[in-house]
């Protein structure tokens, strides 16, 4: 892979994407509604995906995690909402494979040692 022609990367094989919908000009202030369109359309995808308070957490290659977040904005403009923002975080690493699941992990078994 070179970097001399930077319109020929590739897209990394993988990544761990958070993210954050917030439908701007809904009738309520909840979202929950929005929330569980969206965590319908993730599970019917097969992308691994863990749901939590502030947003949802996806892995997958990099094209399809951010398809799949493209569909869930298409999914509730579909559904009436005329403006959605989106806060991002996405992080890729090529050293080795490592998962949601796996940091938190790793967390939880240095937060275990605590204990002892």
């Amino acid at each position: 892979m070179s970097a001399s022609d930077p319109t020929s990367l590739p897209t990394p094989s993988a990544c761990v994407a958070d993210f954050c919908i917030i439908p701007i000009g809904t009738p309520t202030a909840s979202v929950s509604n929005e929330v569980a369109q969206v965590q319908r359309l993730l599970k019917q995808t097969g992308i691994k995906y863990s749901m939590h308070s502030a947003g949802t957490t996806l892995e997958g290659t990099w094209d399809e995690v951010m398809h799949i977040i493209g569909q869930c904005h298409s999914l509730l403009h579909a559904n009436g909402v005329v403006r959605i923002q989106s806060d991002i975080r996405v992080g890729s690493r090529t050293d080795k494979q490592q998962g949601f699941e796996d940091k938190v992990a790793k967390v939880e078994k240095l937060l275990a040692e605590d204990e002892k």
